[in-house]
C-alpha cells in the first residue's frame, strides 16, 4: 500500500471500517470477518466501547470531515486484512480513533 492514501480512494468496505474506529475512538472491533483482502460487515463485528471518566469518549474529529489521508497505522491494518485473503480477525484494538494492534487466529498444519 502506498505511503499516501485518501479515505476517499478506499473501497466502501474499508472506508466503513476506518469510519467505524473513528466512531470508536476507544475499544474494539471483534469477530470482524475479511473476505478477499476486504473487510465484510454482514454478518455485523462485534463493537466493545471504552468510556474513560473525565476522558474523551466522543468521536474523533475526523469523523466529520470528507476525505483525509489516513495514517501509517491504518493503513498497516488495511495491508494485514488484504494478506489475510480469508478468515475472521478475533479482535482490533482502537486507541484514539487508530488501529493499534489486531489478534487472528491461525491454523497450523
Amino acid at each position: 500500500m502506498a505511503d499516501t492514501v485518501a479515505l476517499a480512494s478506499l473501497p466502501p468496505a474499508g472506508e466503513r471500517l476506518v469510519r467505524l474506529m473513528q466512531e470508536l475512538n476507544f475499544g474494539q472491533v471483534r469477530d470482524l470477518v475479511v473476505r478477499d483482502g476486504e473487510p465484510v460487515f454482514d454478518p455485523p463485528p462485534r463493537v466493545v466501547r471504552e468510556v474513560k471518566f473525565g476522558g474523551e469518549n466522543g468521536p474523533r474529529p475526523e469523523a466529520a470531515k470528507g476525505d483525509f489521508t489516513l495514517k501509517a497505522q491504518v493503513r498497516e491494518m488495511l495491508a494485514q486484512l488484504e494478506a489475510l485473503g480469508d478468515g475472521v480477525v478475533e479482535c482490533i484494538e482502537v486507541k484514539h480513533g487508530l488501529p493499534f494492534r489486531m489478534t487472528v487466529e491461525e491454523v497450523t498444519a
